[in-house]
């Protein structure tokens, strides 16, 4: 169990700082923001950081979920890892997209 749980510890951190975002007033625009005019970027900066906390929960529960099923052998490391990657993908295409209608809305 000792093993499962710093495994999951690292999923966890892993998805903690994917989702981190601590740019200074003189860094660059986030990756999703650098579309943008110059004069829209902080703004964007801003909701984007909100996104990526109103997401963190529910990306923190499926990792949680799926070591669980990882422990009790429903799916093998592989599948765990494809999995994740494929919500991890398509949390971030929803969050682009609602990123992009609360720009549209500004």
């Amino acid at each position: 169990m000792k093993h499962g749980m710093n495994q999951l510890q690292w999923i966890l951190v892993v998805l903690t700082l994917s989702l981190a975002n601590t740019p200074s007033a003189t860094s660059a625009a986030d990756p999703p923001c650098d579309k943008y005019p110059p004069a829209q970027q902080p703004r964007c900066t801003e909701i984007w950081k909100a996104l990526n906390k109103e997401d963190g929960p529910v990306i923190a529960q499926f990792g949680l979920d799926q070591q669980k099923r990882r422990e009790e052998g429903k799916i093998n490391g592989q599948q765990h890892l494809a999995e994740n990657m494929t919500f991890i993908k398509q949390a971030t295409e929803k969050r682009i997209e609602r990123l992009k209608e609360r720009m549209a809305k500004e």
